[in-house]
């Protein structure tokens, strides 16, 4: 298998040895193209630099400072005008066939846009500080409020704050123990 430099270098070495034997022309034939109806000895024209700005006629200038010097109201009408007389249709960016999602209702966009919150339904109840002067109280109220705890137990699940008193219960029933609880004085925080 041969490799592009070797191929590149057979070539030249080839070229060479026919020029040397001046078998071949002594100009490039890329020189003979024609790029004009001039004379046949002259070179192809070097393309324009990028670096080069480009020049552009005084009537184009002249349509660039019309067309900047509309409003949009005008805008608006040149290009209604424009489509008019270039026979351009008025095409979407995508067909509708090509459309691979339907798209939304308006309804369904003012949905999206306003989630709605799900109302909490079960609630845990919690109490997190209580007032010393009405510690006893408290334990009393949490109980009555928790079955199966004696006053030890409820002691020192008072002492113990911040603790779960209640958990999963129904929004009524969470606000009752809540205000019974913050009316024996503690701190409570419904999640």
């Amino acid at each position: 298998m041969f490799s592009a430099r070797h191929c590149v270098r057979s070539s030249l070495r080839i070229a060479t040895q026919l020029h040397s034997r001046h078998e071949l022309p002594t100009f490039c034939a890329l020189r003979r193209l024609k790029t004009s109806s001039s004379s046949s000895n002259e070179a192809l024209a070097s393309p324009s630099l990028d670096n080069v700005p480009k020049e552009y006629s005084p009537k184009i200038h002249q349509l660039v400072n019309d067309i900047a010097g509309l409003t949009l109201l005008e805008v608006s009408d040149l290009n209604e005008l424009l489509k008019k007389t270039l026979n351009i249709k008025d095409m979407g960016m995508m067909s509708m066939d090509a459309m691979p999602v339907a798209l939304p209702s308006s309804q369904a966009l003012e949905e999206e846009a306003a989630p709605v919150k799900k109302e909490k339904t079960h609630f845990t109840v919690k109490l997190t500080e209580l007032k010393a002067a009405e510690k006893v109280k408290l334990i009393k109220e949490v109980k009555n409020c928790i079955p199966g705890l004696n006053l030890v137990q409820a002691k020192k699940l008072v002492e113990s704050l911040p603790q779960e008193i209640k958990a999963n219960v129904s929004k009524d029933e969470a606000g009752k123990l809540k205000a019974v609880l913050e009316a024996a004085g503690g701190t409570v925080v419904l999640e």
